[in-house]
């Protein structure tokens, strides 16, 4: 037996009358954090170019609003709001977890990489 899809957004705080119009909606959210990307990283206010953890705050911010946009795609378009709790916890918190292993790699071997350069010749005992 089929159910219908949730027409709604944010746990319900927007709800729409047909599908087609719960896909303008993503369409208008996921645009608008596109948006706001785009703009930080033309303008790259000065504001947000402390370094926090290690990183600047505007790198944060588009880590963060990246990971937002991937899992609100993969909660609303691949319907795992639709699925069991045990599932969505499979697949969600798997996913956030590499993600963040894979940036942690990442920072780590690019910043090696960078005093290599910069040094020409780092030892690091870890």
């Amino acid at each position: 037996m089929a159910h219908a899809h949730k027409l709604e957004i944010f746990r319900g705080l927007i709800k729409f009358k047909s599908n087609t119009q719960k896909i303008w909606g993503v369409l208008i959210l996921l645009s608008i954090v596109t948006a706001v990307e785009v703009v930080l990283g033309i303008y790259k206010p000065a504001s947000l170019m402390n370094v926090v953890l290690g990183m600047k705050l505007l790198n944060w911010i588009f880590i963060i609003l990246t990971i937002v946009k991937a899992y609100y795609i993969t909660w609303d378009f691949m319907h795992m709001r639709d699925e069991t709790p045990g599932l969505r916890r499979a697949v969600v918190w798997t996913a956030v977890f590499l993600i963040s292993y894979l940036i942690f790699i990442l920072l780590q071997e690019g910043g090696y990489v960078f005093d290599v350069y910069s040094d020409e010749y780092i030892k690091r005992d870890f």
